[in-house]
């Protein structure tokens, strides 16, 4: 079907820098949005930031100035530029997409990757 895999995760210091890559595969037509949520240990899920097919962003009001978000249509991947990182920011980062997919009835799906983690150490 379709398969979303994270990778760039890993342990940094406190005010270091990571980034995380997410790629896309499998039977897919088109993806609307992609995007990033992280979950740290008791705590919901959270939006961290999306991306648009064409290039329209979001993020949650807590990363900006400090996360970027970015994507490669061609490659079906999407990126988040961390900088800065806290030991608050220690979370499993989960990759999302909206796909409209082959085989299925034509309408968007949310797919989701099973996470990278990201430990941020003082």
């Amino acid at each position: 079907q379709v398969q979303l895999v994270e990778s760039g995760g890993g342990l940094v210091q406190a005010g270091g820098s990571l980034r995380l890559s997410c790629a896309a595969s499998g039977n897919i037509f088109r993806i609307n949005v992609m995007g990033w949520h992280r979950q740290a240990p008791g705590k919901q899920r959270e939006l961290v930031a999306t991306i648009t097919s064409t290039g329209s962003t979001n993020y949650a009001d807590s990363m900006k100035g400090r996360f970027t978000i970015s994507g490669d249509n061609a490659k079906n991947t999407v990126y988040l530029e961390m900088s800065s990182l806290k030991p608050e920011d220690t979370a499993v980062y989960y990759c999302n997409a909206k796909v409209i997919p082959i085989g299925l009835p034509i309408r968007e799906y949310d797919y989701w990757g099973q996470g990278t983690q990201v430990t941020v150490s003082s």
